[in-house]
């Protein structure tokens, strides 16, 4: 690339370099900024970002349930948008940006950059900076960002986010998601990076209760302390219908030198703890808690070999997440690539994620189950199916905001479609697996063995219906999966999704170009309040509402009281969004429904936000 002609400079061209120059770091990650300019920053000297709805592409299946974002376009353009809509209200940023393998694998300024690309560092260095620096203002006080990358642009990365999340600690964890190995020199790569940042002096990574560590076995005790003798009151019969194997009840304490009564009801069992040694033990719980229990679905008996027995649930002790994370589920070639032709057919999306993977990086990130996730580079979709699949699991109410462009037709052909099929359900095809057992195996589980294997057995010979059933062993974990392979319809989630492109209006400060701006900002005003169903309209206002609240925008002062007299037919508060010239307070205007109504002038509350990024 050719140097610069600084003689051909105005003096105050030269003086803004100058100082530019001025406050460059002297120390630390420095790439040459001024050889690596993108095209949207010269779009946007001529043009603002706005939303443009994509209805046809609307889903609405259940208004109690959150209504999703997907946002087609350069994501630094949606995020412009994002820092008017959400400052401050992330709660999680999950992002999988380019690895910049050199493979042409991504696009800078519509050119793919190759490995001998002398500037593709740069190239990489101020893509990403430009990005970061938008979501910092978007991060809520107790938000975190977890972006995964590899080896190529691990270091760089975590330089950059030590420089622009300053206030957060950046931690670097390690993901096996290809446990086959990729060879390419030395060593067969079986793992990516997790770069997360934290609020710092906060303890905000969740605690991990893995399914595998809940206790699930026999109520009968076993070990030290577990014989009759030494807790008599824990010696008593469980009383089970021998046809349903539903529990009836329970019996008093039997004295320590009680003999066991005979029992009379032919239509029942009376169990008591004793094993297949025939040596009396005591139950792990007394008998004023076992019908509580029993209610909640946590005690419940089973034949195992011919024999009624009790087991029992109970949840596994929270702990410390690891920095290193492998388990099979955490492979993106099942979990990815076979889950996204599962869903979608054949295509050639290159290396999704896997589900799991990117499930457990958004719970660590918070407990909050209306959690509003953001993932700007949002490729197949993957990350708004793990949060439709959590709110399935758990009930909760999460948001997810997906940004990507449609290079390739990505957008179109892989994302939405993707996030569509798992919403409203899609005809099954592959090869489907359901854990039917888990149990690690730690040193005090080892004194359970018998137990274990005898559940383990008794799950074996009655899992009917699969055309295969697989035993697993690995990282000390014993599980059962039943597999089918399947071509049937799969049941959606269920959920609402608003499908949005970006545009723009003229940058040019004029009357007439503000009043565009506002009369094209309708879709960032519901996404920034969440009111997305429409009520009523007229050539001066709009309203819309969600279950909460209403939002109007008035395009004309004129109709001010015309707007008030339908504002006082609506029975919840309301966000008015007036158009000005000269940013004007319409408090007194709305004084008289100041308990319900909160004001705001437009489009100068929208200009300063892109007055910040783009000056």
């Amino acid at each position: 690339m050719a140097k610069k002609n600084y003689k051909d400079w105005s003096k105050e061209d030269l003086i803004k370099h100058i100082e530019k120059l001025e406050k460059r770091k002297k120390y630390g990650l420095v790439w040459d900024e001024e050889r690596t300019k993108e095209e949207f920053e010269l779009q946007s000297l001529n043009g603002l970002p706005v939303l443009e709805e994509v209805s046809k592409n609307a889903i609405t299946t259940d208004a109690d349930q959150p209504t999703h974002i997907l946002i087609e376009g350069d994501n630094y353009h949606a995020l412009s948008v994002l820092n008017y809509t959400h400052e401050k209200s992330i709660d999680v940023i999950y992002i999988d940006p380019p690895y910049n393998t050199g493979n042409e694998t991504w696009k800078y300024n519509n050119k793919y950059v190759n490995d001998d690309d002398a500037y593709k560092h740069s190239k990489w260095l101020s893509f990403m900076e430009k990005r970061l620096r938008l979501v910092k203002n978007l991060l809520s006080p107790t938000g975190i960002i977890c972006a995964t990358i590899d080896n190529y642009e691990v270091h760089t990365l975590r330089m950059i986010m030590e420089e622009i999340f300053f206030d957060r600690d950046i931690i670097m964890t390690v993901i096996e998601h290809n446990f086959r190995g990729r060879v390419k020199r030395n060593f067969a790569l079986t793992h990516e990076y997790a770069l997360w940042g934290v609020p710092k002096e906060q303890d905000l990574i969740t605690r991990q209760r893995e399914k595998s560590g809940d206790i699930q076995r026999n109520l009968r005790r076993t070990g030290q302390g577990s014989r009759r003798h030494e807790s008599p009151t824990m010696f008593f019969g469980i009383e089970v219908d021998k046809r349903t194997l539903k529990i009836i009840g329970v019996t008093e304490a039997l004295d320590a030198d009680e003999k066991i009564p005979k029992h009379a009801n032919p239509n029942t069992e009376m169990v008591y703890p004793i094993d297949d040694e025939k040596i009396q033990r005591r139950w792990y719980y007394g008998k004023n808690s076992i019908m509580d229990e029993v209610k909640k679905g946590n005690i419940w008996a089973k034949r195992i070999k011919g024999k009624i027995q009790i087991h029992y649930w109970k949840e596994g002790k929270e702990k410390r997440r690891k920095s290193v994370w492998t388990d099979p589920k955490y492979d993106g070639s099942t979990y990815g690539t076979e889950l996204l032709t599962s869903i979608l057919g054949q295509n050639d999306f290159p290396f999704p994620k896997s589900i799991h993977a990117v499930k457990e990086c958004i719970e660590a990130c918070t407990y909050k189950k209306d959690a509003v996730i953001l993932d700007f580079f949002a490729g197949s979709g993957t990350t708004g199916h793990a949060v439709l699949e959590l709110n399935e699991e758990d009930g909760g109410a999460r948001q997810f905001i997906l940004v990507t462009n449609n290079e390739n037709n990505i957008c179109r052909e892989i994302c939405y479609p993707r996030i569509r099929n798992v919403i409203k359900g899609y005809k099954f095809q592959g090869t489907e697996k359901k854990l039917l057992f888990e149990e690690k195996l730690t040193l005090s589980e080892l004194k359970n063995m018998d137990n274990i294997l005898g559940e383990f057995e008794e799950t074996k010979s009655q899992s009917k219906g699969y055309d295969e059933i697989k035993t697993e062993f690995e990282n000390n974990t014993l599980r059962l999966l039943g597999i089918n392979k399947s071509n049937v319809r799969k049941e959606g989630f269920g959920g609402n999704l608003k499908y949005y492109r970006t545009s723009f209006v003229p940058a040019e400060p004029s009357d007439e170009n503000k009043e565009m701006l506002t009369r094209q900002s309708v879709e960032m005003l519901c996404l920034r309040e969440g009111t997305f169903d429409f009520v009523s309209d007229t050539d001066a206002w709009k309203i819309f509402k969600n279950n909460q609240k209403y939002t109007a925008i008035l395009f004309d002062q004129l109709s001010i009281p015309e707007l008030k007299e339908e504002l006082e037919k609506l029975d919840k508060s309301v966000s008015v969004y007036v158009f000005s010239l000269e940013d004007d307070n319409f408090a007194n205007e709305f004084a008289d429904m100041r308990e319900k109504v909160k004001v705001c002038s437009i489009p100068e509350a929208i200009l300063r936000v892109y007055r910040r990024i783009y000056q």
